[in-house]
């Protein structure tokens, strides 16, 4: 299996999945850095797989399906609301990809049917995760993210993470601003900077990372809860209150 990744629009990512003669590509908001990378590396597109129906994940859907035929995969949640959508996937229908199972995580928040589909190690998570963030929570509440988050922090700790959004340089940044000593951000926040001042996508990261580096996935941490004034909340709460720092960031 070969994963390529495809910038689009000014921050967003696509990517190609190759395997067994299949090719999906994940999030495309627009057609021609897809088709380029398809002709680049020799691939005809079979699939079209969305994670939720923003225009900025869905954008090249129809254009695309027209001139490959491919096959539309969505979220069963938000049927009528993805462009050109052949087959609703929930987490009781699963899904197989040229021979490999898919995990289909239902993790609502950012939208209601926002969803993780989980291939060979790989999580592609669309706008519920990003490397040291989180999507905006806009069609759920605040609860309804944390839960999600939790569902994604259950996948083992090398699942390579392929998130929606280049997001990651400034997250580092809002992210020690609330633990500014924590050693193992400060890192990463510095490996993050020299990457991407080189034009290098920040994607994957890995689950074991993020548990040490995103604030939004660690509302138990001590460090964060005093930055908050927050010590006997529970972690929903600290989480809410996260989300809306950064909000404003």
């Amino acid at each position: 299996m070969r994963i390529i990744t495809i910038s689009c629009l000014t921050d967003n990512y696509a990517y190609l999945i190759a395997a067994g003669g299949a090719c999906a590509v994940v999030d495309p908001s627009e057609v021609g850095p897809v088709r380029a990378a398809l002709s680049r590396e020799g691939l005809t597109l079979t699939h079209i797989v969305n994670t939720h129906h923003h225009g900025d994940h869905t954008g090249g859907n129809l254009e695309l399906k027209r001139e490959f035929g491919a096959t539309v995969v969505g979220p069963a949640r938000e049927n009528g609301r993805i462009p050109g959508l052949d087959v609703a996937v929930s987490e009781a229908s699963g899904w197989n990809f040229a021979g490999h199972d898919v995990a289909i995580l239902d993790v609502p928040g950012h939208t209601l049917g926002a969803t993780t589909y989980v291939i060979a190690g790989n999580a592609f998570t669309g706008d519920t995760l990003f490397s040291c963030g989180c999507g905006r929570v806009l069609e759920g509440d605040p609860a309804m993210m944390w839960a999600s988050l939790e569902k994604l922090m259950g996948l083992p700790d090398d699942t390579k993470l392929w998130c929606g959004h280049e997001y990651t340089e400034k997250n580092a940044a809002f992210a020690l601003t609330l633990e500014p000593e924590n050693q193992a951000l400060r890192m990463f926040a510095q490996v993050v900077r020299q990457a991407r001042a080189k034009g290098t996508p920040s994607m994957p990261s890995t689950m074991k990372l993020e548990k040490s580096v995103n604030p939004f996935l660690r509302p138990q941490d001590a460090a964060i809860r005093k930055a908050l004034g927050m010590a006997d909340a529970r972690d929903a709460e600290v989480f809410a209150e996260v989300r809306r720092r950064k909000d404003v960031y």
